[in-house]
């Protein structure tokens, strides 16, 4: 009977042995997984990444409150507080400004804007030492503004709703906040919402009321346009609804992708991708991937391999955008003169950033 005792109170011990390295395990699996696009912790006090939203005094550029933009503009959001680093200058990536300047370049009579969250403290945008941005501010049609979120907010189905903090809380603020946004800023004002991680390869000007495949089995958000016909309308009431109704800050993609996914289906009253059609879904246009994500996210190195440049080039023949899906990329250098395909498309389709890179883009 001892012996009994014994071997069990040893499996006991084993068991609780393996319980605790299994939640240390999954612990720091987590901890590792809770990264933002920046390979940072997107969550030190939750808050601590959008902190700027609240900084009400600071900023010193146009507000789009204050001026809103023309009508079927598009739109790119700068979520981070990276410009609110005390140096009073913009912070922009070349990548950024590359995406920013090919839209307008491709599309020279369409205003493009660029919504910084972080506060500007510049009296004047072209007093900025920001290379990038200065090679934007030779486009009459790029406008750079900046967002006060809580008169953004307002008079929208999501005052309430960002007044309770949400993003806050949120695992991933930075990154949700870019998801609030694009929905946001559509059913404000109507128009083309992009991504910082594109390159634009042709005109959208005759694109209306559409998003993007992503692969044959997911859709993508990193490109939405909705114009203020009825269809758009009543597609940018569905994207905020829903984005209000399911928010969810510890999913990472539940609230971009996962919005366009979850309001198609429903509309659509079909599940896959290749079912959802525009006699379907209501006017609303899904295009393949080769429209806006030629290159699948899963093969992003493929506008990195200068051994593969020809045929990743002539993959791009039949498309609107290149999306290069930062979040793996960013970290990958281009090498200025190289036959790297990104720094060809970049040479091409943002030849002012471009050319302010020395050696590496």
């Amino acid at each position: 009977m001892t012996m009994k005792h014994s071997l069990r109170g040893r499996w006991l011990l084993a068991l609780f042995a393996f319980v605790l390295l299994l939640t240390i395990l999954t612990r720091t699996t987590q901890n590792f997984l809770l990264t933002d696009g920046r390979g940072n912790r997107d969550i030190s006090s939750h808050s601590a990444p959008i902190k700027c939203y609240d900084d009400t005094t600071s900023n010193q550029i146009e507000d789009v409150n204050d001026m809103p933009p023309s009508k079927d503009s598009i739109f790119f959001h700068e979520t981070s507080c990276a410009s609110a680093d005390g140096s009073g200058d913009f912070v922009f990536t070349s990548r950024q400004a590359c995406a920013v300047e090919s839209a307008a370049k491709s599309n020279p009579n369409t205003e493009v804007n660029v919504l910084f969250l972080s506060p500007i403290n510049l009296k004047n945008i072209s007093h900025t030492q920001n290379l990038a941005i200065k090679a934007l501010l030779s486009y009459p049609n790029i406008k750079i503004k900046h967002v006060s979120m809580e008169r953004y907010m307002q008079d929208t189905p999501l005052e309430g709703w960002y007044k309770s903090r949400p993003l806050q809380r949120s695992l991933w603020p930075t990154s949700h906040a870019s998801d609030v946004m694009r929905y946001l800023t559509l059913w404000k004002y109507s128009g083309t919402y992009l991504d910082l991680d594109v390159v634009v390869l042709k005109s959208l000007s005759n694109l209306r009321n559409y998003a993007g495949a992503e692969s044959p089995r997911a859709l993508g958000a990193g490109i939405i346009n909705l114009d203020s016909s009825s269809i758009g309308r009543a597609m940018a009431h569905a994207f905020l609804n829903e984005l209000y109704g399911s928010f969810n800050g510890a999913d990472w993609g539940a609230n971009g992708p996962g919005v366009v996914t979850r309001v198609l289906r429903q509309m659509c009253q079909v599940k896959k991708v290749q079912d959802m059609t525009p006699e379907r879904c209501g006017g609303f246009t899904i295009h393949p991937p080769i429209a806006f994500y030629p290159i699948s996210f899963e093969d992003w190195e493929d506008y990195f391999n200068e051994d593969k440049s020809d045929l990743t080039m002539k993959m791009h023949a039949d498309s609107y955008v290149a999306h290069l899906s930062n979040k793996f990329s960013m970290r990958k250098n281009v090498t200025v003169g190289s036959k790297q395909p990104y720094g060809l498309l970049a040479a091409e389709h943002c030849p002012k950033v471009f050319s302010t890179c020395q050696e590496v883009f």
